[in-house]
């Protein structure tokens, strides 16, 4: 049984917080706070991270301005890179702390545009499972947000294999499953304190066998076939066009006059769906679209074509391969496994190949995990994708195979301007690893926040999770 002490820790670190009365908006507001983060009073504000030096390491940088870095060093001051280079670091104030890496290798943050962290939290039980709202195959205005669970025992284990930054996506039961949400991985009490200041949110879609599986085998409803699936999407986006043409309209024209005066119109009525895919048309939520088959991520562009939006990113996407020319001219990313084959039809075709043909091609090629396991090994994962190309002829550099776990995915997540490469100015997500990150032996030393060392393998911490003190 755990102590009184400890009891009572717990209930000031997660305490209910009071309710307040909310008036609704009469117009329509962005689902996404114009202020991203709140702070989190017992932890320290991100903005006070320490002065840290990191001397005598091969910079691995992920930037195409210079991809490789030797005899370097980079220095990390309130939260982001304040300069890096190579031979003699400069000399700083005695706050500093000096890490010497040498032998050892520098890259940026491990970013995994597909993880379920905290909505399908550990231990794997029913009581965890809220990733996906399985009760309609449109649930577009849903946030994964308010379902994560920071005290899942995986995001500790994630840190500790070098990722730094994640997108929770809802899963794929549903044709429009809800609202992606792009968290750093800091030890927090609340979900909102993660978020990535100024990050979009996502919509995430899904095409297939899964809502045909959901609804159409299991409910004998919509949809139960590929038809039925584009027909309720098309029907949803000419919802949505509408919805965001009357609502400009009643913007423009607020009053009308009756009887020679001034009178109020009636706004139109609020609909969270509605909300979400008028935000998307507007370019405010980034789409990523589950899909496996190339003749849907086809039929996918042709719909995002006909209203006017765009897809940022095709997941799983394991027959990307077969029209990389189209994915490469549309500048559609691709975000899928290393060797993930098989478990089901839609994913027979696919092959080890995959990225590294996307990368020959000129597409933007991203590994992500989808799975609790992998993220503790993307950079594993990448280095089976790297050789397997290399091993078919397909000419690939290491610089591209990271980018692949970094800079690619941080533009997927429309945060390539903070994160994914080395570059002064960018936030000081940084990992230190003692071999090649793509040995099979590499395990991150020092893991590096917004300049916050989070992971420290000389000194481990304790468990992040309540869940597992004691264990």
């Amino acid at each position: 049984m755990r102590s009184c002490r400890h009891i009572a820790l717990c209930l000031l670190l997660f305490g209910c917080a009071g309710t307040g009365t909310l008036t609704p908006p009469v117009t329509p507001v962005p689902l996404v706070p114009a202020v991203a983060q709140e702070p989190d009073t017992l932890l320290p504000a991100l903005g006070t991270a320490p002065s840290s030096l990191i001397i005598n390491a091969t910079l691995l940088t992920a930037d195409d301005k210079a991809p490789r870095i030797e005899r370097g060093w980079i220095h990390l001051r309130e939260g982001v890179i304040a300069g890096m280079g190579s031979g003699k670091p400069p000399t700083l104030n005695s706050g500093t702390t000096i890490y010497d890496a040498k032998g050892k290798f520098v890259t940026p943050g491990l970013v995994d545009t597909h993880s379920h962290l905290g909505v399908y939290a550990r231990p794997g039980v029913w009581a965890h499972a809220d990733g996906n709202e399985m009760t309609n195959p449109i649930t577009a205005g849903i946030r994964a947000e308010e379902a994560f669970w920071p005290q899942d025992p995986g995001i500790q284990k994630a840190v500790k294999g070098g990722v730094t930054t994640i997108q929770v996506l809802p899963g794929s039961g549903n044709l429009m499953g809800g609202h992606g949400v792009i968290l750093k991985l800091h030890p927090r009490r609340s979900t909102r304190a993660m978020r990535f200041p100024g990050a979009k949110d996502s919509l995430k879609m899904a095409c297939g066998e899964n809502p045909k599986r959901v609804y159409g085998k299991g409910r004998k409803t919509m949809p139960m076939s590929r038809m039925g699936s584009i027909y309720l999407m098309r029907k949803e986006w000419i919802a949505a066009r509408r919805y965001k043409r009357d609502w400009a309209e009643w913007s423009q024209n607020p009053t009308t006059v009756i009887n020679g005066r001034q009178v109020a119109k009636t706004p139109p009525k609020r609909d969270l769906v509605l909300d979400t895919l008028s935000q998307v048309l507007d370019g405010d939520i980034l789409v990523h679209i589950h899909c496996y088959r190339a003749d849907e991520m086809l039929l996918q562009l042709k719909l995002a074509e006909e209203f006017g939006f765009k897809v940022r990113s095709f997941h799983h996407a394991v027959e990307a391969y077969k029209i990389r020319d189209v994915l490469a001219k549309k500048n559609v990313s691709v975000s899928t496994w290393a060797d993930w084959w098989g478990f089901k039809i839609e994913a027979h075709d696919a092959i080890e190949q995959n990225l590294a043909l996307l990368q020959d091609a000129g597409a933007i090629a991203i590994l992500h995990t989808d799975s609790a396991e992998g993220i503790q090994r993307m950079n594993q994962e990448a280095a089976k994708a790297y050789y397997a190309g290399l091993h078919s002829g397909i000419k690939l550099t290491e610089h591209q195979a990271l980018r692949w776990i970094t800079a690619n995915a941080a533009w997927a997540l429309g945060v390539e301007d903070k994160v994914g490469t080395l570059e002064v100015g960018k936030m000081a997500d940084v990992v230190v690893w003692d071999k090649h990150p793509f040995s099979v032996y590499a395990t991150a030393q020092h893991v590096f926040i917004d300049g916050w060392l989070r992971h420290n393998a000389d000194t481990p911490s304790a468990p992040w999770s309540d869940f597992e003190v004691g264990q």
